[in-house]
C-alpha cells in the first residue's frame, strides 16, 4: 500500500453488478474487491479510493455531483470516445462558463442517476453562465 494520501468516496447503490459494470468502463478498472452487497475501486490516478454499498433505501443520488478532471482537450476527446463505445453520455458543453471557470465536458450518469462530470479546465473566468439550481455544474 502506498504512502500516498488518497481521497475516499463511498456511495449507496441499488445495484452492485449494474454499477461494477459501469464503473470499469468508467475508470477503465476493475475493482479491487468485489461482494454480493459491496464493491471497491482503487485508483491511482487519480489517487482514488471509492466504494460502493448496495442498500436501495439510502441511495440520494441528487446530492451534487461527481468529476473526473483530465489534462488536456485530447485526454478529454480520448476518454469521450472511449466512454461513448460502453455508456451513454447524457450531455456535452463546449467552452462552457461554469463554476467560474471555462471548461470543455461531457456527462454521464450512473445506474443510480449519481452524475459524473469529465472535463478539461481551461482557465478562470469572472462569471459563471450557469445556475446551479437549472443543470449539474462543476
Amino acid at each position: 500500500m502506498s504512502d500516498q494520501i488518497k481521497f475516499h468516496i463511498g456511495l449507496h447503490v441499488s445495484n452492485i453488478e449494474s454499477t461494477v459494470s459501469f464503473y470499469e468502463k468508467l475508470f477503465r478498472s476493475a475493482p479491487v474487491k468485489v461482494k454480493s452487497d459491496y464493491a471497491k475501486f482503487e485508483l491511482e490516478n487519480p489517487g482514488l479510493v471509492i466504494s460502493f454499498m448496495e442498500s436501495k433505501k439510502s441511495v440520494k443520488p441528487e446530492f451534487g455531483h461527481l468529476g473526473l478532471r483530465v489534462a488536456t482537450s485530447e485526454m478529454l476527446q480520448e476518454r469521450k470516445v472511449e466512454v461513448e463505445q460502453h455508456l451513454t453520455i447524457q450531455l456535452e458543453e463546449e467552452n462552457t462558463s461554469c463554476c467560474y471557470a471555462r471548461q470543455d465536458k461531457f456527462w454521464v450518469n450512473d445506474p443510480d442517476g449519481y452524475e459524473w462530470e469529465v472535463y478539461h479546465f481551461k482557465e478562470d473566468v469572472e462569471s459563471s453562465e450557469k445556475q446551479f439550481q437549472a443543470a449539474p455544474c462543476c
